[in-house]
């Protein structure tokens, strides 16, 4: 009796430790199963792609500059350099009288120099001396540009050199022709990604660069003619507009 019962619980064991082995090999295998489904699934593929915006606006200018001079001509070097001050002077209180406050002048130029005799095959000889004094104005009231010509002409000024119409680098509409372009480009992007059946990740890289130019505006000559200044009607200046252009260059990551 005591043998068979022996046997009995030797059986029980047995058959136990045979389930836990079965279902031990059962997890095991089902673990494999999932493991080699994982490595199998498809992987989420990135891509880089170049894309680019351009975008152009035109806008009114913002700011003038105006480059005028004061020349004058003398036997004597010193009453040369003492006349162009006193012109000079003259000239820069007309400016700010008729430009107002925020008109700004900063010299941009100063010669004194020595005028030459070359003729009769002689040696060189001085017959007098040469000062100019030249002066960038920067204003922001563009209907006044005439009439500030015409007073820095009227004080002494006998020579303007050019006038330009410029964009301030704050102005808003720099931004928004960069803003447009940088549209343009994530627009390109994105649809690149959407063909791809993918999204676009992240940007990668960004270079942007702008221009800004506008018509050509002449030099207005107001030099001494039969020594006489030349007086006319009240100088005319139209400023026009200015082509702001934007390009916006990007490097995208897209997941496909």
């Amino acid at each position: 009796m005591l043998s068979s019962n022996r046997t009995t619980s030797f059986d029980q064991r047995r058959n136990e430790t045979l389930r836990i082995s079965r279902r031990s090999a059962l997890i095991l295998s089902l673990s494999l199963l999932s493991l080699a489904a994982m490595g199998c699934a498809k992987k989420p593929r990135t891509t880089k792609v170049t894309v680019a915006g351009e975008a152009t606006t035109r806008v009114e200018p913002d700011t003038a500059l105006l480059t005028i001079a004061v020349v004058t001509q003398s036997s004597q070097a010193v009453t040369a350099q003492q006349e162009n001050a006193r012109k000079s002077d003259a000239v820069a209180n007309a400016i700010r009288s008729k430009a107002g406050s925020a008109v700004e002048i900063k010299t941009s130029d100063y010669t004194l120099q020595p005028q030459y005799d070359y003729r009769d095959n002689r040696l060189p000889k001085i017959i007098g001396y040469n000062a100019r004094n030249s002066v960038i104005v920067t204003m922001t009231d563009l209907k006044n540009v005439g009439a500030v010509i015409d007073a820095a002409s009227n004080s002494g000024a006998n020579s303007i050199d050019g006038i330009s119409f410029i964009l301030k680098q704050t102005s808003p509409a720099r931004g928004q022709a960069l803003a447009d372009a940088t549209q343009q480009a994530m627009n390109k992007a994105n649809s690149i990604a959407q063909a791809l059946g993918g999204r676009v990740l992240r940007v990668v890289e960004e270079n942007e660069a702008s221009t800004v130019s506008g018509e050509p505006v002449y030099a207005y000559d107001s030099t001494v003619m039969n020594g006489e200044l030349r007086k006319t009607a009240p100088t005319p200046i139209a400023s026009g507009q200015l082509n702001i252009k934007s390009n916006v260059q990007m490097i995208v990551e897209i997941e496909s």
